[in-house]
């Protein structure tokens, strides 16, 4: 059996697997404990799985909480290498596949420059998604949810109750839409002058 890299023989460590938070894109959570960090807190993708490095010490309560934040970390990572058209019509195949039963099957998803005062548009005709450049860099879970939206578009066109229950399904829709309330606010804040009086 060999040693774990990570780790030098002989620290006691523990380590547990859990199912992940909803909508986080991996299959499982494990977390690793060690006496041999103090302070530190670090993650890394490990297949389908992700794993965090914590210090044994630390209760239940900061171990969850650190989870949650080095999960929301490395999906602002991921997310801030930029998707091509290819992989963001094979992302909205595989949301339709998970949340809307397969049903939304667009023609053509693809990034546009030209969308400054919206997330995403579609046209049902013609079964085509077109999402603001904007959404680049942004977390995937917020990529997503626009996605999703639009994906819910080629199914029901307007917002009544039957378009949102589409959107019950993705557990993470506030979260999403509070991101973009919050980014649009910042959008609108008068911008100060710097203290150099520029």
């Amino acid at each position: 059996m060999s040693a774990d890299p990570l780790h030098r023989a002989g620290t006691p460590q523990r380590s547990t697997t859990s199912p992940p938070p909803s909508g986080t894109g991996a299959s499982a959570i494990e977390v690793r404990r060690s006496t041999r960090r103090r302070r530190t807190v670090s993650a890394y993708r490990e297949g389908d799985r992700t794993v965090v490095l914590i210090p044994a010490r630390m209760s239940e309560a900061e171990e969850q909480r650190w989870v949650t934040v080095m999960l929301d970390k490395l999906a602002a990572q991921e997310s801030k290498r930029l998707i091509g058209d290819t992989e963001l019509a094979e992302r909205a195949e595989r949301l339709s596949d998970q949340y809307l039963d397969g049903r939304a099957r667009p023609n053509s998803v693809r990034w546009v420059t030209n969308q400054n005062t919206r997330w995403g548009s579609c046209t049902p005709a013609e079964g085509s998604i077109r999402l603001s450049h904007r959404l680049q860099g942004m977390p995937e879970y917020v990529l997503d949810y626009v996605l999703l939206h639009e994906l819910a578009h080629l199914l029901v066109p307007g917002h009544g109750p039957r378009f949102w229950r589409l959107l019950d399904a993705y557990p993470r829709t506030e979260r999403a839409k509070g991101y973009l309330e919050g980014v649009v606010a910042a959008e609108r804040l008068p911008h100060l002058p710097s203290a150099r009086g520029e």
